[in-house]
């Protein structure tokens, strides 16, 4: 008995994930609150360690927060430019965020009290954090089936972003999600397209029996 999709169904799935695309320029459409409805449940029923489900999201409504965690990732990207010494100036020159210009913007945050769940973390407590980002990597997919954009924005410190937010001390923001219609698809990663790095060869991450440090060299090396 098979339990595949119909081939278009299939085919929908794969066009999903190799259209995603993570998102930076956006129109100043609003995203309809039953489409932002839908991609969150597409969100909530990702795969999560010992069923922890330990994804927050918070929907930052307020101009105010919105401005001030632009200024947090504005300033965490100088000092990342900063820290690329001879790429700074190359560096600068991208869009590495669109906070002020999306729809929609979430802070997506690992929950409180993380300690008391040990299934699936006792040697790896850090599977909370890949159980969240299946969580987001669900919304991107759905968001490109409704032709909504999505960038992940990284470049934050999260302490201020807790204080800002007001999140408990065991709690760690490890998103803003910038969310929103857009004007096209980029045709191929920003970074890409931009010449900012070369996306690598599948046949150089996939290792039959153990590590082949030749093929570590050349993932690291992306030729």
């Amino acid at each position: 008995m098979s339990h595949e999709f119909p081939e278009d169904h299939k085919q929908a799935v794969y066009n999903a994930i190799y259209q995603r695309r993570d998102m930076r320029h956006f129109l100043p459409t609003p995203v309809d609150p039953d489409i932002l409805n839908k991609l969150l449940a597409a969100a909530h029923a990702a795969p999560s360690v010992g069923m922890m489900q330990p994804w927050r999201f918070m929907r930052i409504s307020d101009p105010t927060i919105r401005q001030s965690l632009h200024l947090l990732a504005e300033q965490e990207r100088v000092k990342t430019a900063q820290a690329l010494q001879q790429r700074e100036d190359e560096f600068m020159q991208l869009k590495v965020e669109g906070i002020m210009d999306c729809g929609e913007l979430l802070v997506v945050g690992l929950m409180d009290k993380r300690e008391n769940f040990v299934f699936g973390r006792r040697t790896l407590p850090e599977m909370d954090l890949a159980s969240v980002s299946c969580a987001i990597q669900n919304m991107w997919l759905a968001a490109r089936a409704e032709g909504i954009g999505l960038g992940w924005v990284s470049l934050f410190d999260p302490d201020a972003v807790r204080d800002l937010l007001g999140m408990p001390a065991d709690t760690k923001p490890i998103a803003i999600l910038c969310l929103g219609h857009v004007e096209k698809f980029y045709d191929e990663p920003m970074l890409e397209q931009e010449g900012w790095i070369k996306s690598g060869k599948l046949t150089n991450v996939v290792m039959d029996n153990g590590w082949e440090e030749d093929k570590a060299a050349k993932a690291q090396q992306r030729d």
